[in-house]
């Protein structure tokens, strides 16, 4: 499950202080309101509870958490973590980032980005095009597409749903996880509940458990 750091336990103190900034000015915390990380500054870590954070093209940041809001990161930005709770983490071209998180909220990584850590959802969809991420992907209820061209380091699982969430949601239709063309998965494809799994035949995978690869030669995947 996500690692995040809930910043929401933290609320009540925060609005008793100042919002904190390092001595250079370069860190952010804040309980309400966006942040903005603009060209022309050199950016330390991000941080609100009720905002979305935008990182422009080109910025470098430290790590960037929000507990309700999403994060973007625009074309050829370098970054660290990137986690929320209620929101969606989504990647420009070329990006350099740790590992991204979220519980309810969808991840994308478009052309060229380069992810050091893993990629963690709860509900939400995952998506990487030409992307290379060193980690794994971890998933409860999100569908997964390593895209065209995509290199995972370590490996996918798709983790049972605990029976509090199977009994507050009822039946859900299975994960669609789809390697296209030219992927490469390296490491272990571990799938704890039914999914649907589509493999293009010019992929790459490691052992495959819990669950029938279906192949395909199209561009994309078939429609379920």
């Amino acid at each position: 499950m996500p690692r995040i750091r809930l910043l929401a336990a933290t609320l009540a103190l925060s609005l008793v202080l100042p919002l904190a900034y390092a001595a250079d000015g370069k860190d952010v915390d804040k309980v309400n309101g966006s942040i903005t990380a603009s060209a022309g500054q050199t950016w330390g870590d991000l941080e609100t509870v009720n905002g979305s954070i935008h990182i422009e093209d080109g910025v470098s940041t430290g790590d960037a958490e929000t507990v309700n809001g999403s994060i973007k990161v625009g074309d050829d930005a370098r970054t660290g973590n990137l986690e929320t709770v209620n929101g969606s983490v989504r990647l420009g071209n070329r990006v350099q980032a740790g590992r991204l998180e979220t519980v309810n909220g969808q991840i994308f990584a478009d052309h060229g980005s380069r992810l050091r850590g893993d990629i963690e959802t709860v509900n939400g969809a995952i998506g990487l095009v030409e992307t290379d991420l060193s980690g794994g992907i971890t998933t409860v209820n999100g569908d997964i597409t390593v895209g065209v061209g995509s290199h995972v380091g370590g490996g996918i699982r798709v983790e049972k749903p605990n029976r509090n969430w199977s009994i507050r949601f009822g039946k859900q239709r299975p994960p669609r996880i789809i390697i296209g063309p030219k992927a490469v998965v390296d490491g272990p494809l571990v799938f704890e509940r039914d999914v649907v799994l589509y493999v293009h035949e010019t992929a790459r995978t490691g052992a495959i458990t819990g669950a029938k690869p279906i192949a395909y030669s199209q561009d994309h995947a078939p429609v379920d």
